[in-house]
Order: structure tokens, then C-alpha cells, then sequence
């Protein structure tokens, strides 16, 4: 089984965690957040394994020494790198919590990039240091139950008029911008050819590229929208016969795209 992973702030937690500095054998303090998770929560004993990771692709595997001191001990270390293609989910904001669920199951699944996005059709409204504060929160506890060493990057709030910007911006970089709409008459197969033609260039020219996955609020997406973001670049399909919630559709569009990069084999 797969040990826990938990993350640290390296600045404050005080530990030194670079290349120079970080070796097979030393001993550590555990911060008091991964102790009463690990050691409390958990019940972790001596001589049991877990990972600590900054959450920018450093990941730990240490053995808990002594869970009375809280110390740890460094068994190995590898710097994972980023992926040369990014997924990234622009979910609308939606209400009861579907928004939050949604970037909680896309963040198990891979994605790299979350953007919120307020919507003409949005009922929820975006509420800096409230929901900047829960989306986050989401995202780091995600990572950890994925065990993921890397954190989903958390963008500014986009209103549509941004997201047009995003479009334009992604036609010029090469990158690939997907918009679900259930009016759409487009296919998935044909997003997933534009998506290895752009990987095609990725490895030719080694630039790294994103794949956008653009999802709506619960009325959906107006058409000003759908026709504003074709207009700018970006490719509109519909994902299957059924229609899926704000909850469920970008991370099944996230699971196909990863299967399609090679994330998932």
C-alpha cells in the first residue's frame, strides 16, 4: 500500500528543503500539522512509512521514528517534473457546493491549472478571501488524498470576457481550448485528434503546451458565450448523449484528455 503523503509549507514549517541541503538519512521534525494528522489522527507508529511534499514536485518518503518527539526519518527524495502537456479546468462558479466538487475530483484526476470562472448564467458569485480561501483548501486536500506531489496552480477569478482573452492567448501559444456544450453537434473523437496534432508540435519543438477544458454553471452556457469563445479559438463539442452536471462534466473530459496525453496507460 501506497504510504500517506502530507504536505509542508516549506517557509513555514522551517525546513530546508532543497537539493543541497536535503539527504537519505536525515533526521526530521515532523510540522505540528502533519504530527496531528499523521501522528494523532492516523495513529502512524514508529517505524511506519509516509511522504511529505512542498506540493511543487518534491516528494519525501520518510519512516516515522519516534511518534512521542514527532521525528522522522529521510529514506529517499525525487523532484518530479512537470508535465509537458497541462490540463486545465475553467469551471463556472454554481452553487451548493458542485463548483468545489468538481475541482476536488479533476485534482484526483491530474488537472494542473484550476481558473474560476463567473459566468453569465453563474448563481454563485465570487467572493474574494472567501472562495478564493475554500477552493484552495480543496485543492490541498486532494492532493494529499491523491497523493500527488504537485498542487494544482489556483488562478484569479475570469469573467467571460476573460476567458475570450484565454482563447485568443492559446490559438497564438499553440495551446488547445475545449468547451462543453450540450448544444454542440461537435464530437469528442475530433477533440482528441486536435489534441495529438498539438502534442505532435510539443515534440518537435519542446514547448510545453495546455489543454483548456471550459465547463458552465448549472443553466449551462449562453450562447453569446459559446458563440463569443468560438469566435476566439476555441473548439466546442458535446461530451456524449447525457447531459452531466457542473459537478461531474470537466473531470470526465479530464479522465478522456488524460488517457489521450498518456497520464493514464
Amino acid at each position: 500500500m501506497t504510504s500517506p503523503l502530507f504536505l509542508i509549507d516549506e517557509t513555514k514549517d522551517n525546513l530546508p528543503l532543497d537539493g543541497d541541503q536535503l539527504q537519505q538519512g536525515w533526521v526530521l521534525e515532523l510540522p505540528d500539522a502533519v504530527r496531528r494528522h499523521a501522528l494523532g489522527a492516523m495513529r502512524l507508529k514508529a517505524g511506519e512509512e509516509l511522504q511529505l511534499s512542498n506540493g511543487k514536485g518534491l516528494r519525501i518518503k520518510a519512516r516515522v521514528l519516534n511518534e512521542q518527539d514527532g521525528t522522522a526519518e529521510v529514506q529517499g527524495f525525487e523532484k518530479e517534473p512537470e508535465p509537458q502537456i497541462k490540463l486545465a479546468l475553467i469551471q463556472a462558479l454554481a452553487k451548493t457546493g458542485h463548483d468545489e466538487q468538481a475541482i476536488e475530483m479533476s485534482t484526483q484526476i491530474g488537472v494542473d491549472t484550476v481558473i474560476p470562472w463567473q459566468a453569465d448564467r453563474s448563481i454563485a458569485r465570487y467572493k474574494a478571501g472567501r472562495t478564493d480561501r475554500k477552493w484552495r483548501q480543496t485543492l490541498i486536500a486532494a492532493t494529499e488524498q491523491s497523493r500527488r506531489a504537485w498542487i494544482p496552480k489556483l488562478e484569479e477569478c475570469v469573467n467571460s470576457k476573460g476567458i475570450e482573452a484565454i482563447c485568443r492567448r492559446a490559438c497564438v501559444h499553440g495551446d488547445v481550448v475545449v468547451v462543453l456544450h450540450q448544444d454542440e453537434t461537435n464530437h469528442w473523437s475530433n477533440i482528441e485528434d486536435a489534441v495529438r496534432e498539438m502534442m505532435d508540435r510539443t515534440l518537435e519543438d519542446k514547448r510545453p503546451r495546455t489543454v483548456y477544458v471550459i465547463v458552465g454553471p448549472e443553466g449551462g452556457i449562453s450562447e453569446t458565450e459559446v458563440l463569443r469563445f468560438r469566435d476566439a479559438g476555441a473548439l466546442c463539442c458535446v461530451l456524449g448523449k447525457n447531459i452531466l452536471r457542473a459537478a461531474t462534466a470537466g473531470p470526465v473530459a479530464l479522465s478522456l484528455l488524460s488517457r489521450t496525453t498518456g497520464r493514464i496507460l
